[in-house]
């Protein structure tokens, strides 16, 4: 049972404006990039912007596909249930800015050539999980309506939505086989461990209260 403070918490999770809050907080890094890249302001896109979108958009798509797995677990917890209104806007907003990584990829990596892509995809394995993870993302973003919902039936709405479980994971290891081709694999240590410590409460189950009789 939550405690007074815990509810009254949750009721302010619950309110209207706090799934606005959210939606906001998913655009800032995009719109951080936009400005940067069209005034110069602290030192606009670097020297490699191709770089800074791809890593930035890259990032971001992982940042919040890990924060839509805490929602449960926020739940579970802490009988914190407001945020888990915060689902579809976090999931829309992880695919925005994969669409964003697969953009830049294609266009500021690739210039737009589909032969060059394949190619790639080819040659570069992380590319090509990077790939299959984005694909797998796709059609949890166009089933994430109520009417999408209704049309699959709550249960295969359940199954397909589950897809994050390896989504994630698969985000991870592109991320973790790049940098660690350019000697850089340490910096994703939170990422990791924040990936492992979400899946494992995924299947830690709370212990029923034992009887007193």
């Amino acid at each position: 049972m939550a405690t007074p403070a815990v509810a009254r918490l949750d009721a302010v999770l619950r309110r209207p404006g706090a799934k606005l809050v959210v939606w906001l907080l998913c655009l800032l890094p995009l719109l951080g990039w936009v400005v940067r890249g069209t005034t110069g302001w602290a030192g606009g896109l670097g020297v490699n912007p191709a770089e800074t979108l791809l890593r930035g958009t890259g990032d971001w798509t992982l940042n919040l596909l890990l924060a839509g797995l805490a929602l449960t677990p926020l739940r579970r917890l802490f009988s914190l249930n407001g945020p888990m209104r915060w689902r579809r806007t976090v999931g829309l907003w992880a695919f925005a800015y994969a669409l964003l990584h697969a953009l830049a990829y294609a266009w500021l990596d690739m210039g737009l050539d589909p032969v060059a892509i394949v190619k790639d995809l080819g040659k570069r394995p992380f590319a090509l999980v990077g790939f299959v993870a984005f694909v797998l993302l796709l059609p949890l973003a166009l089933t994430s309506t109520d009417r999408a919902m209704r049309a699959l039936g709550g249960r295969r709405w359940q199954r397909l939505h589950r897809l994050v479980y390896l989504i994630a994971p698969l985000g991870l290891l592109h991320l973790a086989w790049m940098r660690a081709s350019k000697g850089r694999l340490a910096e994703i240590a939170p990422e990791v461990l924040a990936l492992l410590l979400l899946l494992g409460l995924r299947l830690w189950r709370r212990p029923a209260p034992r009887s007193l009789d």
